[in-house]
This record gives structure tokens, C-alpha cells and sequence, in this order.
């Protein structure tokens, strides 16, 4: 559905492959492509979904990756765990892994540890607390 130079002129730098799944996952050949990418939201922002994962082997850990939606107001999500339920399937078949460690580039970044499970995902980390509050249930027989 989108070409790989339509991709390149939002990233600048040329892609490997494009997967359409909920978001655009978008894979490079490695770390080094993801860590150099200058994003350009206009371009992103036009793309057909609402959200665009950009992804590559790492260095240190299984996989990296990088999440923009513009779309929804969110430039650059520091850390996602709605993409890595797409990321995770995908590395786990093409690794042939079921347990992995991922990193996400962002400015803030940071490592998730994930694993396949068949039909579900497992991921956990350190986690950033942006709210938190209380919430009460009546019970009414």
C-alpha cells in the first residue's frame, strides 16, 4: 500500500520492508538506520494508519524500534507497549525466540522484556507513573 520511497522520504533512510498489521510496521536493517532516522511527521501524518512502528535488529538486545502517531497528537511515544504486541510476533518468528529483550530509541527510551506466547504477548520493565488514581464500585444485589 505504501511504497518504500513514499517511506523513505519520511524517514530518510530506505527501509528493508513494510508489514501492514494495526499500525505500518516498518523494518530496517539495523540498529544504526533507526538510531539515524530524521522523522518528517507531515509525511507520517499522511500515511493511511494511525500509528507507524519503525524497527530493526539491535546490538545489544533482540530488536529495536521507534513508534510515531501524529495522527493521534503523539509525535514520538517514548515507550509503546501497543506496538511491541505487534513487534513481539514478528521477532519471535523471525528470531525463532520465545523470550526477548527490546529496546525503544526514543528520546526517554527504554528496554522491555518480552515474550510470545502463542496468542498473546507478555512485557515488562521499568515503567514511567503519568497518573494514578482511585476508582469506587457499588455493588447493588
Amino acid at each position: 500500500e505504501h511504497s518504500l520511497e513514499e517511506l523513505y522520504k519520511a524517514f530518510g533512510v530506505r527501509p528493508k520492508l513494510f508489514l501492514s498489521c494495526k499500525y505500518g510496521l516498518v523494518v530496517f536493517n539495523n540498529e544504526e538506520e533507526i538510531i539515524k532516522i530524521v522523522k518528517n511527521l507531515n509525511i507520517i501524518e499522511k500515511l493511511s494508519y494511525t500509528g507507524i512502528i519503525i524497527t530493526a535488529p539491535g546490538k545489544n538486545v533482540d530488536f529495536v524500534s521507534r513508534f510515531f502517531a501524529p495522527k493521534l497528537g503523539i509525535p514520538e511515544d517514548p515507550v509503546t507497549g501497543g506496538a511491541h504486541c505487534e513487534l513481539i510476533p514478528y521477532w519471535s518468528k523471525r528470531l525463532n525466540k520465545q523470550n526477548m529483550i527490546a529496546k525503544q530509541l526514543s528520546k526517554r527510551g527504554g528496554v522491555i522484556h518480552c515474550s510470545y506466547l502463542g496468542s498473546r504477548v507478555t512485557m515488562g520493565g521499568e515503567a514511567t507513573t503519568y497518573m494514578q488514581g482511585e476508582l469506587l464500585l457499588s455493588y447493588q444485589e
